[in-house]
Parts: C-alpha cells; sequence; structure tokens
C-alpha cells in the first residue's frame, strides 16, 4: 500500500501501453500494469464514456496481478472520441475478446463498476468460460426503471440538480427528457451539442457521492465522452433484451462473484445489486453502509481492494 491511510495501492505506471484497431472506425487505448506472469484481470471503466484513470490501476496488488486496462469505444483515449457509431454492448464485447486474445490469455478476473459491472455481467455470459470470477461495484442492469430513475428520481434527493438538469429543455419536451438530451447531444453543431453534454455529465457527477466533494476541473472530453454514450445507450436500453443481465445470471452462477454496493448509491440504487445476488445464490453482496456510488469513496475502495487481495489468496470469495 502507498501509506498507512490508504486503502488503495501505491499509484503504478504501466509496463505496456499502445493502441488496438478494433474496425475501421474505432481504435482503442489499452494499457498493461502489474506482474507479466500474474493472476490476469480485465478492468471495465464506468459511464459509458467516462475513460480510465490512474487510480484504476491500484485496486489490485501489482506484484501478484496482470491488469489490463482499456478505453472503450469513444471514451478516454480511444478515437474517435463520442462516437456512437459502431458501438454497442456486443461490439464492447468483442473488443475484450481481441484484448485478450491479444495478451494471449485464457481465463481473467472480470473487475468492474457502475456500466463496468453492466458490461461485466454481459461478457461473463457470453463467454463464461473465459472468467475466474467477477469483482462488481455500483451494479447498474440497464433496465427501463433504472433508466427513468437516473433521469427523474434525482429530484426526489436533489431537487436542485434535477431542476438545473432540465431548465434548458422546453417545458413541452420534458416529458422524456432522455430524448430531449438525445436530440441536442447528437446534434452536429458544437454550439447545441457541448452545452447538453456539459449539461449531462454535471448532472451526473454532482450525485456521485455521499458528502459533497470539490468538483473537477470541467473537461470537455470527459463531457462530451459521457454525454454522447450514455445517452447512447440508454436510449437503446443498452442493446439488451427485457431484464437480460437478470435471466442470463445462470450462466456465471457457478462462478465466484462479489458485489461491492453503497447504501446511498443514488446513480445505481442498492435494488439492483440486491436483484441480482437474489438471483445469484453463490455471490457475496457488501453493502456499504456509509457510501454512495463513487469507487473511491473510502468504504467501497476498501471492499474493492478486500475482494482483490482475496481472491488472490483463494481464487474465490467467502460469505
Amino acid at each position: 500500500m502507498s501509506d498507512p491511510g490508504s486503502t488503495l495501492f501505491a499509484p503504478i505506471s504501466p509496463s505496456r501501453s499502445g493502441m488496438l484497431a478494433v474496425d475501421d472506425l474505432h481504435t482503442i487505448y489499452w494499457e498493461e500494469v502489474g506482474n507479466p506472469n500474474g493472476i490476469p484481470v480485465i478492468f471495465l471503466h464506468g459511464g459509458p464514456g467516462a475513460g480510465l484513470s490512474p487510480q484504476h490501476r491500484r485496486f489490485f496488488d501489482p506484484a501478484q496481478y496482470r491488469v489490463i486496462l482499456f478505453d472503450q469505444r469513444g471514451a478516454g483515449k480511444s478515437v474517435p472520441l463520442g462516437e456512437c457509431r459502431n458501438n454497442t454492448t456486443q461490439l464492447l464485447i468483442e473488443d475484450i475478446e481481441r484484448l485478450r486474445v491479444l495478451f494471449d490469455i485464457g481465463q481473467w478476473l472480470v473487475f468492474g463498476g457502475s456500466w463496468g459491472s453492466t458490461l461485466a455481467l454481459a461478457y461473463g455470459q457470453a463467454h463464461p468460460e473465459r472468467c475466474l470470477g467477477f469483482v462488481l461495484r455500483g451494479i447498474f442492469l440497464c433496465t427501463q426503471t433504472e433508466i427513468d430513475w437516473f433521469l427523474d428520481g434525482a429530484r426526489w434527493f436533489h431537487p436542485e440538480v434535477h431542476a438545473e438538469f432540465i431548465a434548458p429543455i422546453p417545458e413541452a419536451e420534458r416529458d422524456d427528457l432522455l430524448q430531449a438530451y438525445v436530440k441536442r447531444i447528437m446534434s452536429d453543431d458544437p454550439a447545441v451539442h457541448m452545452p447538453a453534454v456539459r449539461a449531462w455529465s454535471r448532472f451526473e457527477g454532482r450525485r456521485v457521492f455521499l458528502l459533497p466533494q470539490p468538483e473537477d476541473p470541467p473537461s470537455d472530453a470527459l463531457d462530451l465522452g459521457v454525454g454522447r454514450l450514455e445517452s447512447h445507450y440508454m436510449a437503446n436500453l443498452g442493446f439488451f433484451s427485457d431484464d437480460q443481465l437478470v435471466r442470463n445470471v445462470d450462466r456465471i452462477a457457478h462462478l465466484p462473484a462479489v458485489i461491492v454496493q453503497g447504501r446511498y448509491d443514488v446513480i445505481c440504487p442498492p435494488v439492483s445489486a440486491w436483484r441480482l445476488h437474489q438471483a445469484w445464490p453463490g455471490s457475496v453482496l457488501n453493502m456499504i453502509p456509509d457510501a454512495g456510488h463513487g469507487a473511491m469513496e473510502k468504504g467501497i475502495s476498501r471492499a474493492l481492494v478486500a475482494a482483490t487481495e482475496q481472491f488472490k489468496r483463494n481464487r474465490g470469495f467467502a460469505a
């Protein structure tokens, strides 16, 4: 660990990084950290569109894990930024498989939070034979109910944030906020789409942590990735059939899994983690009593590191 007060491992730089062309349009950024002979793990970031942070490397003991991280299509250092064409969950799953083959990995631990948990479940259910187990945080099953909550439920806990979000939308369009924002976010005119993606990103960002945090400096790149891709995936229900990720849990139910969930997560409410846990009897649910949605909230980051440490020792998780 970096210091006695930290819940994370010390900062680490990639041992390798590069770009992988996955089709004629998209090229994705990847990086590898840790022990090249260690336990393989794939890290799946949230959003969609949020991209990687150096902090994401720090959930894993670098002496024992070989960690592969990548920016999903349209996110972070992948190009083109914010591109929604050729961007579906099924294509992201294919990208994960391309990376697995590139690194000559037979099986790996799958680690993902928020949208990363969605993609982890979808990947695992498509390729269970490639998975050693799962560490999942802030569960999002990409159902219509969850999407409605994300957009409209905010007014129950953050009415001032919700009021700011709907203010740019004419009253006649407020019955369908998602489509109102999609129309603006997908505009080719930066004078239209940049204010919309900034409003979308701010709407989410102000609700991530249980306790108020200093706001990060504005980032057009982050706002464009998050605003474009989140609205794109929500408008398409994640490219899933109805409740697909719960209905198909049986495909991965034989594999070990730990679910870390903030009790006061208002982005991805705990009911989704509970539903997943109930459908997956062998999973371990760790409800963090003093946390919201943020991976870097102390209780959540501590639980995630504890999960990777336990998997390292046992290749599984004890209830």
